[in-house]
């Protein structure tokens, strides 16, 4: 470990297999412009802690079982205090040789862990800024969602004169910013842009603090469903990725039903999906990303031919 002025470096650990490709795979297909990228193997992003901002750059440690975070600018300050939210960012808590073990008693998960057994659940930085781009992604598609959230940021973010890195260059909009922003023309339906804004209201106004330490997250899942144009698979998607539930399952996600049913045609009613999903408990969360990793699988196999 070590630490000089205005950057610091720390070791984060974690237990292998650790699939640090796929992690980056999936981060780098939703990346927010301006606020976060993925470069030579590497996350990156520009990040803000108890009014200090700076970057962060992780990457894999070439040889340990670990991860390197770099912080630069002021907010190396706070490299200590940051760990602890980057582990769950990066789902470094994970029990791989559990999930392993339990996942694979299922013929249907069996050949999808032994392709990706170190497979992780990608977080978050923010709650806040996943819920947004979950509202945003409503029924478009991940590259659709991903460049208006791009705009969102343009119209409401803060540029960084002189940054060091255009790529991370914007902090994220505040939950105010968003609130009171114009929104018009920018690439949403009218009624979404409402319960955008209303769900930023909300946190702006501590109604749903969704990005609080040791929150209530049962708590949480009930206020935030309870705000109009947020539905079941929002919530269950933010818990697993945001509020870290292994067991989350977005049951309503149109990917995992398809998937289901292409193992079982006879599975087509949510409610037989669902009887179906409760052997996987309690790892659901890491069910979804084996199905969802095995479409991208498939995918990038048929692009290269």
């Amino acid at each position: 470990m070590k630490t000089h002025a205005l950057t610091a470096t720390r070791e984060l650990p974690f237990q292998p297999p650790f699939d640090w490709a796929r992690l980056l795979r999936f981060f780098d297909g939703r990346a927010t412009a301006g606020v976060e990228a993925v470069e030579n193997g590497t996350y990156l992003r520009a990040i803000d802690w108890n009014g200090d901002c700076g970057t962060l750059a992780i990457s894999r440690h070439p040889k340990n079982d670990c991860l390197v975070a770099v912080f630069a600018g002021d907010v190396s300050r706070h490299a200590d205090a940051l760990i602890a939210p980057l582990r769950r960012m990066f789902d470094l808590h994970a029990e791989p040789e559990a999930i392993r073990a339990h996942l694979s008693a299922d013929p249907w998960l069996a050949p999808l862990v032994r392709n990706a057994p170190g497979l992780r659940v990608p977080g978050a930085w923010s709650a806040f800024e996943l819920v947004v781009r979950t509202i945003v992604g409503q029924q478009v598609s991940v590259k659709a969602a991903t460049t208006v959230v791009g705009r969102l940021v343009q119209r409401a973010g803060e540029h960084m004169e002189g940054h060091a890195h255009e790529a991370t260059s914007w902090r994220f909009p505040s939950p105010y910013a968003l609130a009171s922003a114009d929104l018009t023309a920018i690439g949403m339906p009218g009624k979404r842009i409402a319960s955008l804004q209303g769900f930023a209201r909300a946190v702006a106004a501590g109604e749903v603090p969704v990005d609080a330490p040791d929150a209530d997250v049962a708590a949480l899942r009930k206020a935030l469903i309870a705000l109009p144009g947020i539905g079941p698979w929002t919530v269950e998607y933010v818990a697993m990725r945001a509020w870290r539930d292994p067991d989350a399952w977005p049951a309503t996600d149109l990917v995992l039903m398809q998937t289901i049913t292409e193992r079982n045609p006879a599975l087509l009613k949510p409610a037989q999906q669902r009887i179906r999903a409760e052997a996987w408990r309690p790892w659901r969360a890491y069910v979804a990303m084996h199905l969802w990793n095995d479409i991208a699988d498939r995918q990038e196999r048929h692009r290269d031919g």
